[in-house]
């Protein structure tokens, strides 16, 4: 607005200036020519006025460009003092010289803030110019990290160490790697970086910003939580199957001394012989997948064997029925072809279904009618399906999303490592497992070899 008025005051005095330099020609030819020696003095004036105010003007505007070029934003242009003719100009000076203020306190105060952070951040940043190498940034993270006090140009990192500074140089924008650094001067004498890069664009000059990220701390402790969820993942595995393995021998047990009391027939020795068969192969089956678990990372060959599922049934439900006959719990099996087969790893393919079986067991454990049925078929495509389902309270739509992640538990004792641990053994046979669950109706798991 003020420069509006200051605008429209001079465009007023030139439209003045041209009606007076008009005039004489008018009086001349109604011949008033006389009356022009007081018309001259006039145009005179008028034209000293505008180069006075010009001048001022002009005077105004260099002090205003002065202040802006040496960003003196707290200058005041009097407005009081000033000419009335002026007081318009110096109102937009103030104006402008007050938003360019207000910014530039922005400005410092978002650097402020910057710089805090940085200073509070334990990843060390720097930034340096693509063209030049000049070090722009280097936060106190940086500098201690690298026990540097300061980085000229990024190039003097390559006589304190040439690998880093081969590493960060060659380092692509969003790139990430691992870095191993060894400072002789530093306590542990070897230190390993995350390295990452992005590269960004200012007034028409490149630069490279890098983050330097301390990962020994970080590796060390997610080293030793993996060995604590490791021994939790065995513990609960053997406890799985440590459970109706005892279960089993202290029903052979009370068998045994109902026989001592009451004779020996040729049944109880049978049913003895079976009993302990079971414990025999489900105890070797135990140690030979604490062995494969061991090394489950690193096993590229399964011990393939042709396995009847009916045989495999069979020997789960001697394995199983003592722990469902305490909880009265009936478990169907349902194999319509006797002489199905299929190709797997014998002592995996029992952890999976001894997996399944104990979970389900907790799931119908408050059903008045318990039931679980172990079934599979050959499917339209060759494969063969195993299936485990349960009449329980089965699972919510979100829980389902997440069971095979591992150490995930809807259950408050759960470890969260049984599903995820079948899941793996199916991924090793080139399988899958599936799940399909409607609360209150009950939980099906599917097992699907090629």
């Amino acid at each position: 607005m003020s420069f509006k008025n200051f605008e429209g005051k001079l465009l007023l005095r030139v439209f003045l200036l041209l009606l007076s330099l008009s005039a004489p020609s008018l009086l001349l030819l109604k011949g008033w020519a006389e009356l022009l020696v007081f018309l001259i003095p006039v145009l005179l004036f008028q034209v000293y006025e505008l180069i006075r105010f010009l001048k001022r003007a002009q005077e105004e505007l260099n002090l205003f460009i002065e202040a802006i070029q040496y960003r003196d934003f707290s200058r005041y242009f009097n407005e009081k003092s000033s000419s009335p003719q002026l007081v318009h100009l110096r109102k937009g000076f103030n104006q402008i010289n007050t938003t360019f203020k207000n910014i530039n306190q922005e400005k410092e105060t978002q650097h402020q803030h910057l710089q805090r952070i940085l200073e509070l951040v334990d990843t060390g940043i720097m930034s340096y110019d693509l063209d030049s190498g000049e070090v722009v940034l280097m936060n106190e993270a940086l500098k201690k990290l690298l026990q540097l006090p300061f980085l000229r140009t990024v190039h003097s990192l390559e006589k304190r160490d040439p690998t880093l500074y081969k590493e960060v140089t060659t380092l692509s924008a969003t790139q990430h790697k691992i870095a191993l650094i060894q400072f002789p001067s530093l306590e542990r004498g070897t230190y390993k970086f995350m390295l990452s890069a992005t590269v960004f664009q200012n007034e028409g000059r490149r630069y490279k910003l890098v983050a330097f990220q301390n990962v020994n701390d970080a590796l060390e402790e997610t080293e030793s939580l993996a060995w604590q969820k490791l021994l939790n993942v065995m513990t609960h595995e053997i406890m799985n199957s440590i459970a109706p393995i005892s279960s089993l021998a202290d029903t052979l047990k009370n068998r045994l001394q109902d026989t001592m009391a009451n004779g020996v027939t040729q049944d109880d020795l049978e049913d003895l012989e079976e009993g302990i068969s079971t414990i025999k192969y489900r105890s070797q089956g135990l140690l030979k997948f604490a062995e494969t678990y061991r090394n489950l990372s690193k096993i590229t060959k399964l011990n393939l064997e042709k396995i009847y599922l009916q045989d495999l049934f069979l020997n789960l439900r001697r394995l199983m029925e003592p722990t469902m006959a305490q909880k009265n719990i009936h478990l169907n099996l349902l194999l319509e072809d006797k002489n199905l087969t299929l190709q797997a790893d014998g002592n995996l393919l029992d952890q999976v279904l001894i997996n399944l079986l104990v979970n389900a067991i907790d799931a119908v454990k408050e059903q008045p009618h318990p039931e679980i049925t172990l079934s599979a078929y050959a499917g339209a495509n060759g494969n063969v399906v195993v299936k485990v389902a349960d009449n329980g309270t089965g699972m919510s739509k979100e829980v389902q999303e997440k069971i095979f992640i591992p150490f995930f538990s809807s259950k408050k004792s759960g470890s969260g490592i049984g599903l995820s641990l079948c899941k793996q053994i199916m991924m090793l046979h080139k399988g899958a497992i599936q799940v399909q669950s409607t609360e209150g109706a009950g939980t099906a798991f599917t097992l699907l070899f090629k």
